[in-house]
């Protein structure tokens, strides 16, 4: 009965931090798109290119832009052929990392927020601050080669 009872509370509270912290919610949301799109790679395959998304300046103007190929990166990711997700966009590997690491660090600044209710301030300025070097660092590529289709 007590044991239950712990737990409910326990349940409560974490519910209550969730419901009122910000930071929470959003780590919470990001978390969970992170992970529909690593659901999107790992169902969609690349062989039966089943993709329910379309290339909209492929269909428009028949050349691939940037982007053309990150689906097939991504499900050939997930799926461990490394090389042939390269082979569909060289900047595949560098973006999926930066997903798979913002869906840890999601998870790790969360329980850490939760634990060190004290320093929140500082641990939302970090978690910014390494978000945005993550970012820039695996999506540069990406955008130079944005800038240069241009």
């Amino acid at each position: 009965m007590i044991l239950s009872r712990q737990k409910s509370d326990s349940a409560a509270y974490l519910k209550h931090w969730i419901s009122d912290e910000p930071y929470l919610k959003v780590n919470l949301i990001l978390a969970g798109v992170i992970f529909l799109i690593f659901v999107y790679s790992g169902i969609f395959s690349p062989e039966r290119n089943n993709y329910p998304v379309v290339c909209i300046h492929e269909k428009l103007t028949g050349q691939p832009c940037a982007s053309c190929g990150l689906s097939h990166s991504f499900s050939l990711i997930v799926r461990g052929r490394i090389s042939e997700a390269y082979i569909w966009n060289a900047n595949g590997l560098r973006i999926f990392i930066f997903f798979a690491g913002q869906f840890l660090m999601r998870i790790f600044f969360s329980f850490f927020y939760l634990k060190n209710a004290g320093i929140s301030r500082e641990l939302i300025i970090y978690d910014s601050a390494v978000s945005f070097m993550l970012f820039i660092v695996c999506f540069l590529p990406l955008i130079k080669s944005i800038f240069l289709f241009l």
